[in-house]
């Protein structure tokens, strides 16, 4: 049941599979391949956190508003800068915002971790999924841990590899920039989102 929980989860898209998309189209799955790694990294993070039990991950507490609230202006800033994108293609193809385009692996890869660890919905996942095990050994618990981990960069890789190909890049090229924009669009309503549930959050905790 939790692996299958799980599972279910990584099919909704978030925030996280927009940057995999994205990267993907603009930059080939190698590249996106980094976004996948924080991504998990993140998750990972996340996953240790719920099986230490940590206060950080209870909804109202200080650290998990702090957490909303960091996650929903970078969402922002994200979607801002995606928005931005000129529509009209250079002639050397289609143009890049300094978001969209990564000068390395190791960029995306610190996009993905910073994503990942800002999305507060990873906090609360984690944390009620391994509610449901409070009874499960400790040494069953972590190779649940393990297999969730392995299973997000498994699936992240799967979609960059999917999308990131040469024949699906080659033929979204010239629409790079809408997709940009459609994504900055999304990720600024997912900001939205998070906003109003700090908000509540903040409301009842106060």
């Amino acid at each position: 049941m939790v692996a299958g929980a799980h599972f279910l989860a990584l099919l909704s898209p978030g925030p996280d599979f927009f940057l995999i998309t994205h990267g993907a189209l603009a930059h080939g799955w190698r590249r996106a391949s980094g976004v996948c790694l924080g991504v998990a990294l993140a998750n990972g993070l996340f996953i240790a956190l719920a099986l230490a039990g940590t206060a950080l991950l209870r909804p109202g507490s200080t650290p998990f508003l702090v957490l909303q609230w960091g996650g929903c202006l970078y969402l922002a800033w994200m979607g801002w800068q995606l928005l931005r994108t000129p529509l009209a293609p250079h002639a050397d193809g289609p143009p890049r915002t300094h978001l969209a385009a990564l000068p390395s692996w190791g960029a995306g890869l610190r996009m993905g971790l910073v994503s990942g660890l800002l999305n507060p919905k990873n906090a609360l996942f984690y944390a009620s999924l391994f509610a449901l095990l409070g009874e499960t050994r400790p040494a069953v618990q972590w190779l649940y841990g393990a297999w969730m981990f392995t299973a997000v960069l498994g699936w992240d890789l799967a979609v960059a590899a999917a999308i990131g190909h040469p024949r699906v890049v080659a033929r979204f090229t010239r629409q790079v920039p809408r997709i940009e924009r459609a994504t900055g669009a999304v990720l600024l309503l997912l900001a939205l989102g998070v906003a109003t549930a700090a908000a509540r959050s903040g409301a009842v905790a106060g």
